[in-house]
C-alpha cells in the first residue's frame, strides 16, 4: 500500500518531520511518500495562504494520479484541510485531512476534546471545521498558542512547553482528549500525552491510520454527485490538465511591476521525502 502525504506548505524541513511521524504509525506493508510544493506559501497562516495551499494540494494529487503508480490513498497534512473537497473530486482513492481525522478519533477516545493550535487568526477556520465535521458538542475548547508554524520546524525548540501549558489548561477545563492543531506538532504527541496525562491526538498519525484502514476495507471516495470528476468546459483548462503538462502557476513580475502568473515546471518534479 502506498500513501501520498502532502504538506501544502513549502517547508522541506517540516515535510521531512511530518513524514517521520507518519511512518512511525504506518504498518509494515505501508509506504509513505511525503511531498510539498516547490513554490507557494511557506506556512499556512492566513486565508491567502490557504488558497495557495489548496491549489498545491490539487496540483500534487493530480500529478500523482497521472503518474506511473498512483497512491492508494492521500493525506493532506495541514490542519485547515485545504483543498480536501477538490482533491476528492480528482481521485476515487481515499483522501483524508488531518483535522477531520484527528477530531473523529478524539471523539472516539473521549467524550470531549480541546484543540491546541498555532496563531489566533487560525481559530476561525478551526471553528468552521468543528462545525463541518459535526463536532460542536464534542469540542469544548479551541486555544491558540501564538506559536508561528515555522517555529515548529525545530524539534528541539521551546515550543513544547508552551503547547503543554495550553493543553493542560484545556484538560483542566473539561477536555478528555487534546487535538494538536498543526501538522508541525506531529513529533510532540507522545511527549505531550505523558506530560498532560490525557490522550493527545496528532492529526498526521490519525489520518495515516484512517487512510490505510479505508484502503484495507476497500473504501474509497464516492464518485456520485458532489465528488464526481469535475466537468471540463470549453475554454477552461482544468488544473489537473496543467499539472499533467508539468506546469503550475507561480508569481512573477509583470511588465508593470505588479504580480503576474507564469507557468514554469513544478508539480511533477516535487521532491519525495523518502
Amino acid at each position: 500500500m502506498r500513501i501520498l502525504l502532502i504538506n501544502p506548505n513549502t517547508s522541506r524541513a517540516m515535510t521531512a518531520k511530518i513524514a517521520d511521524a507518519a511512518r512511525g504509525v504506518a504498518g509494515p506493508d505501508v509506504v509513505v511518500d511525503a511531498v510539498c510544493p516547490a513554490v507557494g506559501a511557506s506556512a499556512i497562516e492566513s486565508h491567502v495562504d490557504e488558497v495557495a495551499a489548496a491549489a498545491a494540494v490539487v496540483e500534487l494529487v493530480a500529478a500523482d494520479r497521472d503518474g506511473p503508480a498512483p497512491a492508494d490513498a492521500y493525506v493532506i497534512a495541514c490542519f485547515g484541510d485545504p483543498g480536501l473537497d477538490a482533491a476528492r473530486e480528482l481521485v476515487d482513492a481515499p483522501v483524508v485531512g488531518i483535522a477531520e481525522a484527528a477530531m473523529h478519533l478524539a471523539a472516539v477516545s473521549g467524550r470531549h476534546f480541546g484543540v491546541v493550535t498555532t496563531l489566533s487568526r487560525t481559530l476561525g477556520r478551526a471553528r468552521d471545521l468543528v462545525g463541518r465535521y459535526g463536532m460542536d458538542r464534542a469540542c469544548v475548547s479551541l486555544a491558540a498558542t501564538g506559536i508561528p508554524v515555522l517555529d515548529l520546524e525545530d524539534t528541539g525548540s521551546a515550543a513544547v512547553a508552551t503547547i503543554e501549558r495550553f493543553a493542560a489548561e484545556a484538560a483542566s477545563g473539561g477536555a478528555d482528549v487534546i487535538v494538536l492543531g498543526c501538522a508541525g506538532m506531529a513529533d510532540l504527541c507522545a511527549e505531550l500525552t505523558a506530560r498532560v496525562g490525557v490522550p493527545v491526538v496528532d492529526g498526521v498519525a490519525a489520518a495515516v491510520g484512517m487512510a490505510s484502514g479505508m484502503v484495507r476495507m476497500g473504501l474509497g471516495t464516492s464518485k456520485r454527485e458532489e465528488y464526481a470528476t469535475p466537468p471540463v468546459r470549453e475554454g477552461r483548462v482544468p488544473v489537473a490538465s496543467r499539472v499533467g503538462a508539468d506546469h503550475a502557476p507561480t508569481a512573477g513580475p509583470s511588465a508593470t511591476g505588479s504580480l503576474a502568473l507564469t507557468t514554469p515546471p513544478q508539480a511533477a518534479d516535487a521532491e519525495v521525502f523518502a
